[in-house]
């Protein structure tokens, strides 16, 4: 497949690395050095959780923070904490390598597969790690139904609905960010003025909601993974 034209196309040693490879590492780098700047502010507080007077980048931090920590205990009641960094570090990095399509010159890394099925694997590897670290062996009965007469069908419904799971999650990023991006680039050559703008406001949306929605997924799927429905249903 061939490579778009990026800022990366004109250094003589990264040009022959994949685009998302680039980008991908640049957002992750981005996320540990705003980690590490926030880290070192909250040591020199005198009381770590009290809020900076003032809008700093700790102070953005504690609100994205707040809202993460909200949004995952809504959907995972029971020890939210456990499952956060989980779940807030998919958000922010995949917000991040989505803003980099509304960056002219740059590619977002969710527009290629390999990155989304990275991501998804690990949210698949993660939720039946969960799944079994709570129920132990008992997680395999939510394989199997509420009817031990119907078990075996439902083994492979529920086999296949999990795998699929992963698939899902790879496909709806992947698309929604590629046609995202690749309605950008035709609307910014053909009227370089203005309408881009546009289309660049509606791609932050984009990128958040896109985002979101891999997160949302994310923590339903390992909320009923943790559920302990399953142990009272057997």
């Amino acid at each position: 497949m061939h490579e778009q034209l990026t800022w990366f196309s004109f250094i003589p040693v990264i040009k022959e690395i994949p685009n998302f490879i680039i980008t991908y590492a640049l957002a992750g780098i981005l996320l540990i050095i705003c980690a590490l700047l926030v880290t070192r502010t909250l040591k020199r507080r005198n009381y770590p959780d009290v809020p900076d007077g003032e809008f700093t980048l700790s102070s953005l931090f504690d609100m994205i923070y707040e809202a993460l920590y909200n949004f995952t205990a809504s959907v995972i009641p029971e020890e939210p904490e456990k499952y956060l960094p989980l779940i807030g570090t998919l958000f922010v990095l995949i917000f991040i390598s989505n803003l980099w399509g509304v960056v002219p010159g740059m590619v977002p890394p969710t527009d290629n597969l390999n990155t989304n099925v990275a991501m998804a694997v690990i949210v698949f590897i993660a939720f039946n790690y969960y799944g079994f670290k709570t129920h132990g062996k008992a997680y395999i009965k939510h394989f199997m139904g509420p009817v031990w007469v119907i078990a075996p069908i439902m083994l492979v419904v529920e086999l296949i609905s999990t795998l699929v799971r992963p698939v899902s999650l790879s496909l709806r990023l992947f698309a929604n960010m590629l046609g995202d991006h690749t309605a950008l680039s035709i609307f910014s050559h053909l009227i370089p003025l203005v309408v881009p703008i546009f289309f660049m406001i509606l791609g932050i949306f984009v990128s958040f909601i896109q985002a979101l929605v891999f997160s949302i997924l994310s923590a339903i799927y390992i909320a009923l993974a943790v559920a302990h429905e399953h142990e009272e249903e057997h």
